[in-house]
């Protein structure tokens, strides 16, 4: 599986669906040893959503930064 933030898009267009369920499931899971491990999945989810919208569509909400209040 490809862990990098420089992704390609051939890399992209290659991913299967089994690939991107696995990635959403690691990221439900939450279960990184750094913070940096999820962040990349993270990435590599949000590159997926741009290039092949399809593959991350049950999975949007992972991507979805909720508004907090700062007061």
């Amino acid at each position: 599986m490809m862990t990098t933030l420089h992704i390609t898009e051939q890399e992209v267009a290659k991913m299967t669906v089994v690939e991107v369920a696995e990635l959403a499931k690691r990221l439900e899971q939450d279960d990184y040893t750094s913070p940096f491990e999820g962040l990349q999945d993270w990435h590599l989810l949000r590159a997926i959503a741009f290039q092949r919208p399809e593959l991350v569509e049950p999975y949007l909400y992972l991507l979805d930064m909720e508004a907090y209040d700062e007061a």
